[in-house]
């Protein structure tokens, strides 16, 4: 399922190519947004980013021959928006209905009443990511009813439009939002400066196919995270709670995609690697072999010696 959904994001990147100081510059604004992004979660952070919802935009990505970084795009403004579209509708619930039904009650009625919209939604998450990309094709709207069609999902191009437009204003038409794969190209960039002799276009193909990986495989290789890092078999809902600013750390999953690379191309000289990506970023070591071992127990599905 993991296996060659999506090309890399650009086939024309280059490494090597930025100076240090504008590295510097792009890496602390990064960093500064995956702060932002951290402290301001709300309670439902990554409910939208279920393995079926990503394999389900990777592969109409792929069927429309766009690059992986457009996917991962896509997924995210759909995270953003579905909360805050569900939040808008539930708070636009007349007393009666709040007073008719519990809290999960509620949820689940506004989302059944929006679930013949999602598919929609989705492709038009998709289809603003092309638009974003300087790489990809632009899905127009004769492409995208056409797809559409094909998949046996008909609809007009002023419906398509309307849901698009829906999605902007949902956005609050602020679609450059970071994504897994900027934190990965990024720190490669910063690393491949660092150190000449890794062979970073190599590297990099990795570690496209270790972020899909993870990604299609979010909830299992999270959970086994929440397990080494509290030494708790079964994490209470408290720990659960307050582990969502670990799936949600872009950095983390970063340097923890490079880590696994690395250690698939290096073997034992990932440990050099592991400590410079935690001078560039601050990550302790242990955080990021943590998540590096507990991702490659997954991907050989047997324990890997520290």
């Amino acid at each position: 399922m993991a296996r060659n959904f999506l090309r890399s994001s650009s086939q024309s990147l280059k490494f090597r190519k930025a100076c240090s100081d504008l590295l510097a510059d792009i890496l602390i604004n990064l960093n500064n947004e995956n702060k932002d992004h951290l402290n301001n979660l709300s309670e439902c952070s990554g409910n939208f980013k279920d393995e079926r919802i990503i394999e389900y935009i990777l592969l109409m990505a792929k069927e429309l021959a766009l690059d992986l970084l457009t996917g991962y795009q896509a997924i995210e403004l759909l995270q953003r928006f579905m909360v805050k579209h569900l939040s808008d509708l539930l708070a636009m619930q007349t007393p009666q209905d709040v007073a008719a039904d519990p809290p999960l009650g509620q949820v689940d009625d506004v989302f059944e009443k929006f679930k013949e919209k999602f598919p929609l939604v989705i492709f038009s998450c998709l289809q603003l990511a092309s638009k974003m990309s300087l790489h990809s094709e632009i899905i127009n709207n004769d492409t995208a009813v056409q797809f559409l069609h094909s998949v046996g999902f008909s609809v007009s191009k002023q419906t398509l439009l309307e849901s698009e437009l829906m999605v902007l204003k949902g956005l609050e038409f602020r679609l450059n939002v970071p994504n897994p794969l900027t934190y990965v190209e990024t720190l490669l960039e910063v690393f491949g400066h660092n150190e000449p002799s890794i062979a970073v276009d190599r590297l990099h193909r990795l570690c496209c196919h270790v972020l899909q990986f993870v990604s299609l495989q979010r909830t299992a290789i999270y959970d086994s995270l929440l397990v080494t890092t509290t030494q708790c078999v079964n994490p209470s809902r408290e720990q659960r709670e307050k582990f969502v600013t670990v799936t949600e750390d872009y950095m983390l999953l970063g340097v923890g995609v490079i880590a696994v690379a690395s250690f698939i191309l290096y073997g034992r000289k990932w440990e050099q690697v592991v400590e410079e990506l935690s001078h560039i970023t601050g990550i302790s070591s242990r955080s990021i072999t943590d998540f590096a071992h507990v991702t490659l127990n997954h991907i050989v599905r047997k324990p890997v010696l520290p």
